[in-house]
């Protein structure tokens, strides 16, 4: 055996061990990925199910307008508030929350299918 092939024989042999060893570390990293990822995702969409409006605020503001509808059919003139939409701020609220989630679970969906390579 020459010297050149001596040194590709203790080249692959080192490189093999060092590849194994950076592929372990890789895969040790994207499963902690993942589980950041889904943790942050779960506390994430359970601020988004609390940001949402109650359901019964949305059926008085729809009786409220039923009222107004009335009164203005009988000629009544009863005051009663109109219903308030929402606030700049909690639409941008909702959207980066909504835009985080997203982002979150693009990756988890990237580091499973790292993962898988």
């Amino acid at each position: 055996m020459d010297v050149a092939s001596k040194f590709w024989i203790a080249f692959e042999k080192m490189s093999g061990k060092q590849d194994i060893d950076m592929i372990e570390r890789q895969s040790r990293n994207i499963e902690i990925l993942i589980l950041f990822a889904s943790l942050f995702s779960i506390i994430n969409a359970t601020f988004i199910i609390a940001m949402q409006p109650d359901p019964a605020d949305t059926t008085n503001d729809l009786l409220v307008q039923l009222i107004m509808m009335q009164n203005t059919w009988n000629g009544s003139l009863v005051a009663v508030s109109a219903p308030v939409g929402y606030s700049s701020s909690k639409i941008w609220m909702q959207a980066l929350a909504y835009m985080s989630l997203i982002f979150s679970l693009l990756a988890a969906f990237g580091a499973v299918v790292g993962k898988q390579f």
